[in-house]
């Protein structure tokens, strides 16, 4: 995988969540979040950078019922739809415990910690700032050739790039929504005074 990035080690770790964690449950797709050793803005929510398609036929995710995403090494791992992952791999290799206790499925004690509420409203907020930086950023250069030329190949397009930075947007300002930060008081000057979502 080294060779993708000159020799740079990118893939530092997998975790698996969702419904594969959870005893006797049916799991028709097995999520998964790959933490990457690239820049956070170039990972943001839902992102799909051209960088990381070869990544994708590597692994063979592309050909198994897997539901990934990439997570930036800079960031937690577990967000609004991550909740509670379990490690299976790391730079040590496949972690036979958590793999072991999977299978027995007995692998809620291996599973990180939920964040606390200040935590989850403060990644949330940095990510959702970060999703709108990207989506401005598409945005500017979708029309561009160079641009264009840069983000199509193996089968992705400019528009599949689009739409997973529209998406990864709106999903992160849903999450926003739906657990809002502590009332500001008025006369703070703070965005959340005003009744607006940070980032709009």
């Amino acid at each position: 995988m080294s060779g993708l990035w000159d020799d740079q080690q990118v893939l530092v770790g997998a975790y698996a969540f969702g419904a594969v964690l959870e005893p006797h449950a049916a799991v028709p797709v097995v999520q998964m979040a790959f933490v990457l050793n690239l820049p956070a803005d170039e990972l943001t929510w839902c992102a799909q950078p051209q960088s990381c398609t070869g990544l994708v036929h590597l692994l063979e995710i592309d050909k198994a019922p897997v539901e990934w995403y990439w997570r930036p090494a800079v960031w937690p791992v577990a967000n609004h739809l991550i909740h509670r992952p379990l490690r299976v791999w790391s730079l040590d290799g496949p972690d036979t415990t958590a793999l072991d206790a999977l299978e027995c499925g007995e692998a809620e004690h291996l599973r990180m910690p939920a964040p606390t509420a200040a935590e989850r409203q403060e990644q949330l907020t940095a990510e959702l700032a970060a999703s709108l930086a990207h989506l401005r950023r598409v945005e500017a250069g979708f029309w561009q050739r160079d641009w264009r030329s840069a983000h199509r190949g193996s089968g992705v397009y400019p528009e599949h790039h689009l739409w997973d930075a529209v998406h990864g947007y709106l999903d992160l300002l849903a999450a926003v929504q739906q657990h809002p930060g502590p009332p500001t008081r008025l006369g703070t000057g703070g965005p959340e005074a005003a009744g607006h979502l940070p980032g709009l």
